[in-house]
């Protein structure tokens, strides 16, 4: 027969470990150092940035934002800079065509309003197959030549009011006689070759 011990459950030893009473005494049997705990507000989450919207026009802005613009004084710095390395050129150069004989002038380099527009009109014949090398096959590029044809219509319309009289009149006959060369040399690309009959569009019509 087993012995009573060996059925009898392990003790338990429970312990009131309150600290006040029923009266919201403390409690004889309480440790002074041992201080009831008060429970400390847990501090609210910092409230995060909600998520930024990227637009399109963000994004342009910012591929569209312009670098500081220099100052007066640095722009006046370079500005003679410039002009005294080109004056030291100029005078390596005038040496040079002194020495060879070439009886030219550094000034024939300059540029100025009307050489800027020759060399723009240039620039377009050359488009339109009108001007080439010699040897050189003409080779027409109408998309560039219109490109260039254009860009001498916004000068002049940029500078309108501030050109002298002879600037002024050279620029509208650049202009005008481009546009003419553009749609003629235009027009013969779309024109049927001589002798075929176009197709009468309404015959299917009758």
């Amino acid at each position: 027969m087993a012995n009573d011990k060996d059925n009898k459950h392990p003790e338990f030893v429970v312990t009131d470990r309150r600290k006040f009473n029923l009266d919201g005494e403390a409690r004889p049997d309480t440790p002074k150092d041992e201080e009831p705990a008060v429970e400390q507000p847990s501090p609210e989450p910092a409230s995060k940035p909600g998520p930024q919207l990227v637009t399109s026009a963000s994004i342009e802005e910012e591929e569209m934002a312009l670098p500081a613009t220099p100052s007066q004084a640095e722009q006046q710095q370079q500005a003679e800079a410039y002009r005294e390395r080109s004056k030291d050129l100029d005078d390596r150069l005038q040496k040079e065509l002194d020495a060879h004989g070439a009886g030219q002038h550094t000034s024939d380099f300059e540029m100025n309003f009307e050489k800027f527009v020759a060399s723009l009109y240039m620039t377009a014949l050359m488009q339109l197959g009108l001007v080439h090398q010699e040897g050189a096959q003409p080779r027409a590029d109408l998309i560039g030549a219109r490109q260039t044809i254009d860009t001498i219509s916004i000068l002049a319309a940029k500078t309108k009011g501030n050109l002298a009289a002879n600037e002024e009149i050279m620029i509208n006959n650049c202009l005008y006689e481009l546009r003419m060369a553009y749609v003629e040399i235009t027009s013969a690309i779309t024109r049927p070759p001589s002798g075929i009959i176009p197709p009468d569009p309404g015959a299917g019509l009758r």
